[in-house]
Protein backbone atom coordinates (compact mmCIF):
# COMPACT_ATOMS: atom_id res chain seq x y z
CA UNK A 1 0.00 0.00 0.00
CA UNK A 2 1.39 3.50 -0.88
CA UNK A 3 -0.51 4.91 2.33
CA UNK A 4 1.99 5.86 5.22
CA UNK A 5 -0.66 5.82 8.23
CA UNK A 6 -1.26 3.85 10.87
CA UNK A 7 -3.18 0.68 11.39
CA UNK A 8 -5.46 2.27 13.53
CA UNK A 9 -6.78 4.97 11.83
CA UNK A 10 -7.55 2.69 9.41
CA UNK A 11 -9.71 0.55 11.32
CA UNK A 12 -11.17 3.40 13.05
CA UNK A 13 -12.39 4.84 9.83
CA UNK A 14 -13.34 0.85 9.01
CA UNK A 15 -16.18 1.56 11.87
CA UNK A 16 -18.21 4.21 10.50
CA UNK A 17 -17.93 3.42 6.97
CA UNK A 18 -16.67 1.27 3.97
CA UNK A 19 -13.12 2.41 2.95
CA UNK A 20 -12.49 1.11 -0.61
CA UNK A 21 -9.16 1.21 -1.91
CA UNK A 22 -9.04 1.90 -6.00
CA UNK A 23 -6.48 -0.28 -6.25
CA UNK A 24 -10.04 -3.09 -4.76
CA UNK A 25 -11.24 -2.24 -8.08
CA UNK A 26 -11.76 -4.53 -10.82
CA UNK A 27 -9.22 -3.66 -13.52
CA UNK A 28 -8.17 -0.17 -11.30
CA UNK A 29 -4.78 -0.54 -10.62
CA UNK A 30 -2.40 1.77 -12.62
CA UNK A 31 -5.04 2.62 -14.94
CA UNK A 32 -5.42 6.56 -16.80
CA UNK A 33 -8.24 8.49 -17.39
CA UNK A 34 -9.11 6.42 -20.70
CA UNK A 35 -8.62 3.12 -19.08
CA UNK A 36 -5.37 3.22 -20.23
CA UNK A 37 -2.34 1.54 -18.06
CA UNK A 38 0.31 4.25 -16.86
CA UNK A 39 3.22 3.60 -14.51
CA UNK A 40 1.94 5.69 -11.35
CA UNK A 41 0.07 3.02 -10.67
CA UNK A 42 -2.04 5.62 -8.20
CA UNK A 43 -4.14 4.64 -5.26
CA UNK A 44 -6.72 6.36 -3.83
CA UNK A 45 -9.57 5.17 -1.21
CA UNK A 46 -13.26 6.68 -0.65
CA UNK A 47 -16.07 5.95 2.16
CA UNK A 48 -19.25 4.59 1.54
CA UNK A 49 -21.73 5.32 3.98
CA UNK A 50 -25.49 4.54 3.90
CA UNK A 51 -28.84 4.61 5.21
CA UNK A 52 -28.46 6.86 7.70
CA UNK A 53 -32.47 7.65 8.39
CA UNK A 54 -31.72 10.84 9.51
CA UNK A 55 -34.80 11.63 11.45
CA UNK A 56 -35.55 8.25 12.44
CA UNK A 57 -37.22 7.91 15.78
CA UNK A 58 -38.08 4.28 17.28
CA UNK A 59 -36.35 1.09 19.82
CA UNK A 60 -34.24 -0.31 16.72
CA UNK A 61 -31.65 2.71 17.15
CA UNK A 62 -32.53 4.82 20.66
CA UNK A 63 -29.63 6.89 19.89
CA UNK A 64 -30.24 8.01 16.01
CA UNK A 65 -30.10 11.29 17.14
CA UNK A 66 -26.81 11.17 17.50
CA UNK A 67 -25.43 8.35 15.03
CA UNK A 68 -24.38 10.59 12.13
CA UNK A 69 -23.12 13.29 14.30
CA UNK A 70 -20.38 10.56 15.88
CA UNK A 71 -19.63 8.99 12.65
CA UNK A 72 -18.67 12.59 11.47
CA UNK A 73 -16.35 13.12 14.73
CA UNK A 74 -14.77 9.52 13.85
CA UNK A 75 -14.09 10.28 10.27
CA UNK A 76 -12.79 13.87 11.18
CA UNK A 77 -10.45 12.50 14.14
CA UNK A 78 -7.65 10.80 12.36
CA UNK A 79 -5.37 12.11 9.80
CA UNK A 80 -5.91 9.45 7.37
CA UNK A 81 -8.91 11.27 5.03
CA UNK A 82 -10.76 9.57 2.10
CA UNK A 83 -10.72 11.72 -1.50
CA UNK A 84 -13.97 12.16 -1.45
CA UNK A 85 -17.16 10.20 0.53
CA UNK A 86 -20.36 8.77 -1.23
CA UNK A 87 -23.95 8.55 0.92
CA UNK A 88 -25.74 6.00 -1.06
CA UNK A 89 -29.03 6.55 -0.08
CA UNK A 90 -31.96 6.68 2.38
CA UNK A 91 -30.12 10.29 4.11
CA UNK A 92 -33.44 10.86 5.68
CA UNK A 93 -36.04 8.85 6.92
CA UNK A 94 -39.33 8.99 4.96
CA UNK A 95 -42.22 11.51 5.85
CA UNK A 96 -45.54 12.64 3.70
CA UNK A 97 -44.81 15.97 5.15
CA UNK A 98 -43.14 18.15 2.42
CA UNK A 99 -41.68 20.87 4.96
CA UNK A 100 -40.35 17.76 7.38
CA UNK A 101 -38.71 16.29 4.56
CA UNK A 102 -36.86 19.44 3.67
CA UNK A 103 -36.02 20.04 7.22
CA UNK A 104 -34.43 17.13 7.65
CA UNK A 105 -32.74 17.23 4.41
CA UNK A 106 -31.66 20.67 5.39
CA UNK A 107 -30.18 18.77 9.31
CA UNK A 108 -28.56 15.93 6.99
CA UNK A 109 -26.32 18.17 4.98
CA UNK A 110 -25.57 20.91 7.53
CA UNK A 111 -24.26 17.59 9.80
CA UNK A 112 -22.14 16.10 6.88
CA UNK A 113 -20.72 19.65 6.02
CA UNK A 114 -18.20 19.57 9.22
CA UNK A 115 -16.68 16.90 7.82
CA UNK A 116 -13.17 17.59 7.33
CA UNK A 117 -13.21 16.11 3.95
CA UNK A 118 -15.04 18.70 1.50
CA UNK A 119 -15.99 16.22 -1.26
CA UNK A 120 -19.53 14.75 -0.96
CA UNK A 121 -21.27 13.02 -3.42
CA UNK A 122 -24.85 12.50 -2.83
CA UNK A 123 -27.38 9.95 -3.90
CA UNK A 124 -31.00 9.44 -3.19
CA UNK A 125 -33.12 6.54 -1.22
CA UNK A 126 -36.74 5.79 -1.85
CA UNK A 127 -37.10 7.97 1.39
CA UNK A 128 -35.49 10.61 0.19
CA UNK A 129 -37.30 10.78 -2.84
CA UNK A 130 -40.25 8.21 -3.50
CA UNK A 131 -42.82 10.75 -2.35
CA UNK A 132 -42.08 13.59 -4.68
CA UNK A 133 -40.18 11.89 -7.05
CA UNK A 134 -37.00 13.40 -5.98
CA UNK A 135 -38.02 16.54 -6.05
CA UNK A 136 -36.68 17.62 -2.47
CA UNK A 137 -33.50 15.93 -2.48
CA UNK A 138 -32.90 17.80 -6.39
CA UNK A 139 -33.14 20.94 -4.61
CA UNK A 140 -30.90 20.09 -1.41
CA UNK A 141 -28.28 17.67 -3.03
CA UNK A 142 -28.30 18.51 -6.98
CA UNK A 143 -29.27 15.60 -9.79
CA UNK A 144 -30.16 12.43 -8.63
CA UNK A 145 -28.18 10.75 -11.24
CA UNK A 146 -24.53 11.64 -12.47
CA UNK A 147 -21.15 10.53 -13.77
CA UNK A 148 -17.66 11.51 -12.40
CA UNK A 149 -13.79 10.51 -12.48
CA UNK A 150 -11.21 10.21 -10.37
CA UNK A 151 -7.97 9.50 -11.19
CA UNK A 152 -8.49 6.97 -13.62
CA UNK A 153 -12.24 5.56 -12.73
CA UNK A 154 -15.19 6.09 -14.14
CA UNK A 155 -18.05 6.56 -11.42
CA UNK A 156 -21.82 6.32 -12.16
CA UNK A 157 -24.51 7.01 -9.70
CA UNK A 158 -28.34 5.45 -10.55
CA UNK A 159 -31.41 6.69 -9.35
CA UNK A 160 -33.53 3.57 -8.91
CA UNK A 161 -36.02 5.25 -6.33
CA UNK A 162 -37.60 8.22 -7.20
CA UNK A 163 -40.02 6.37 -9.36
CA UNK A 164 -42.35 4.74 -6.61
CA UNK A 165 -41.90 1.20 -8.71
CA UNK A 166 -38.40 1.11 -8.07
CA UNK A 167 -37.20 1.73 -12.05
CA UNK A 168 -34.63 2.80 -13.39
CA UNK A 169 -36.34 3.90 -16.77
CA UNK A 170 -36.19 4.06 -19.94
CA UNK A 171 -34.43 7.71 -20.32
CA UNK A 172 -31.95 7.01 -17.97
CA UNK A 173 -30.77 3.63 -19.26
CA UNK A 174 -30.40 5.45 -22.43
CA UNK A 175 -28.13 8.39 -21.10
CA UNK A 176 -26.35 5.41 -19.20
CA UNK A 177 -25.79 3.85 -22.51
CA UNK A 178 -24.69 6.77 -24.58
CA UNK A 179 -22.38 7.80 -21.44
CA UNK A 180 -20.49 4.19 -21.61
CA UNK A 181 -20.07 4.42 -25.31
CA UNK A 182 -17.34 7.48 -24.39
CA UNK A 183 -15.36 4.15 -22.44
CA UNK A 184 -13.20 1.53 -23.69
CA UNK A 185 -14.90 -1.78 -22.82
CA UNK A 186 -11.21 -2.66 -20.29
CA UNK A 187 -12.06 0.87 -18.32
CA UNK A 188 -12.83 0.86 -14.69
CA UNK A 189 -16.23 1.34 -13.45
CA UNK A 190 -18.08 1.85 -10.55
CA UNK A 191 -21.86 2.17 -10.38
CA UNK A 192 -23.55 3.33 -7.40
CA UNK A 193 -26.74 2.76 -6.57
CA UNK A 194 -29.21 2.32 -3.42
CA UNK A 195 -31.27 -1.01 -4.22
CA UNK A 196 -29.77 -3.97 -5.47
CA UNK A 197 -29.36 -4.31 -8.97
CA UNK A 198 -30.19 -8.30 -9.50
CA UNK A 199 -33.58 -9.50 -7.92
CA UNK A 200 -32.32 -10.02 -3.87
CA UNK A 201 -35.64 -10.78 -2.61
CA UNK A 202 -38.24 -8.69 -4.59
CA UNK A 203 -40.59 -9.84 -1.85
CA UNK A 204 -39.17 -7.43 0.38
CA UNK A 205 -38.55 -4.54 -2.22
CA UNK A 206 -35.21 -5.16 -2.54
CA UNK A 207 -34.64 -5.29 -6.24
CA UNK A 208 -34.72 -2.88 -9.40
CA UNK A 209 -37.65 -3.49 -11.74
CA UNK A 210 -35.85 -3.35 -14.97
CA UNK A 211 -32.30 -3.83 -13.08
CA UNK A 212 -31.87 -6.40 -15.82
CA UNK A 213 -31.95 -4.01 -18.27
CA UNK A 214 -29.01 -1.89 -16.61
CA UNK A 215 -26.89 -5.15 -16.26
CA UNK A 216 -27.41 -6.03 -20.09
CA UNK A 217 -26.13 -2.54 -20.52
CA UNK A 218 -22.99 -2.98 -17.96
CA UNK A 219 -21.93 -6.60 -18.99
CA UNK A 220 -19.81 -5.56 -22.04
CA UNK A 221 -17.52 -3.78 -19.69
CA UNK A 222 -15.33 -5.96 -18.28
CA UNK A 223 -14.15 -3.74 -14.95
CA UNK A 224 -17.51 -3.27 -13.67
CA UNK A 225 -17.62 -2.96 -9.65
CA UNK A 226 -21.50 -2.27 -8.27
CA UNK A 227 -21.92 -0.66 -4.53
CA UNK A 228 -25.19 -0.06 -3.09
CA UNK A 229 -26.94 0.34 -0.15
CA UNK A 230 -30.76 -0.26 0.94
CA UNK A 231 -30.76 -3.90 2.64
CA UNK A 232 -28.86 -2.67 5.72
CA UNK A 233 -26.56 -5.60 5.75
CA UNK A 234 -23.13 -7.19 4.14
CA UNK A 235 -24.30 -9.19 1.13
CA UNK A 236 -22.27 -10.01 -1.54
CA UNK A 237 -23.39 -11.10 -5.32
CA UNK A 238 -21.91 -11.66 -8.52
CA UNK A 239 -23.70 -11.19 -12.43
CA UNK A 240 -20.84 -12.88 -14.75
CA UNK A 241 -18.12 -10.70 -14.15
CA UNK A 242 -19.84 -7.84 -12.22
CA UNK A 243 -19.64 -7.80 -8.26
CA UNK A 244 -22.12 -6.33 -6.56
CA UNK A 245 -21.71 -5.28 -2.49
CA UNK A 246 -24.05 -4.30 0.02
CA UNK A 247 -23.38 -1.31 2.94
CA UNK A 248 -24.84 -1.79 6.50
CA UNK A 249 -26.63 0.59 7.90
CA UNK A 250 -25.61 3.64 9.87
CA UNK A 251 -28.73 3.07 11.99
CA UNK A 252 -30.23 -0.31 12.25
CA UNK A 253 -29.96 -3.55 10.62
CA UNK A 254 -32.58 -5.11 8.95
CA UNK A 255 -32.37 -9.54 8.89
CA UNK A 256 -31.46 -11.88 5.97
CA UNK A 257 -33.45 -12.02 2.71
CA UNK A 258 -36.24 -14.20 3.42
CA UNK A 259 -35.18 -15.14 7.03
CA UNK A 260 -38.82 -14.23 8.71
CA UNK A 261 -41.67 -13.90 7.69
CA UNK A 262 -41.89 -10.11 7.41
CA UNK A 263 -39.03 -7.23 7.21
CA UNK A 264 -37.98 -5.57 10.04
CA UNK A 265 -35.60 -3.63 12.20
CA UNK A 266 -33.67 -6.23 14.37
CA UNK A 267 -34.29 -5.12 18.09
CA UNK A 268 -31.84 -3.01 19.82
CA UNK A 269 -28.89 -4.94 21.90
CA UNK A 270 -28.43 -2.99 25.14
CA UNK A 271 -24.94 -4.47 25.41
CA UNK A 272 -23.74 -4.31 22.14
CA UNK A 273 -25.61 -0.98 20.97
CA UNK A 274 -23.68 -0.78 17.90
CA UNK A 275 -24.53 -4.87 16.87
CA UNK A 276 -25.03 -5.35 13.29
CA UNK A 277 -23.64 -1.74 12.09
CA UNK A 278 -20.33 -1.66 10.69
CA UNK A 279 -19.11 -0.95 6.86
CA UNK A 280 -16.72 -2.67 5.03
CA UNK A 281 -12.78 -2.35 3.98
CA UNK A 282 -12.22 -3.29 0.41
CA UNK A 283 -8.08 -4.13 -1.00
CA UNK A 284 -6.89 -5.88 -3.48
CA UNK A 285 -2.70 -6.43 -4.19
CA UNK A 286 -1.42 -4.93 -7.31
CA UNK A 287 -0.90 -7.91 -8.83
CA UNK A 288 -4.20 -9.26 -8.18
CA UNK A 289 -8.12 -8.12 -9.40
CA UNK A 290 -9.63 -10.31 -6.89
CA UNK A 291 -11.13 -8.65 -3.59
CA UNK A 292 -10.00 -8.82 0.28
CA UNK A 293 -13.51 -7.48 1.68
CA UNK A 294 -12.96 -6.97 5.31
CA UNK A 295 -16.12 -6.23 7.53
CA UNK A 296 -15.66 -4.40 10.26
CA UNK A 297 -18.44 -3.65 13.05
CA UNK A 298 -19.14 -0.14 15.05
CA UNK A 299 -17.44 0.25 18.16
CA UNK A 300 -17.87 3.15 19.05
CA UNK A 301 -20.22 4.42 22.22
Amino acid sequence: MAFQHSRRDILKLMGVGGVVFASGLAGATGLDKRGGRDKAGRNFFFLQLSDTHWGFQGPPNPRADTTLKEAVETINSVDLQPDFVVFTGDLTQTTEDRELRRKRMAEFRKIVSELRIKDLRFMPGEHDAAQDAGEAFKENFGATHYVFDHKGVHFVTLDNVSDPKGAVGDAQRDWLAADLKKLGYDAPIVVLTHRPLFDLFPAWDWATSDGAKVIDILLPYRNVTVFYGHIHQEHHHQTEHIQHHAAKSLVFPLPAPGSVPKRAPLAWNVDKPFDGLGYRRIEVGAASDKYQILERPVTKG
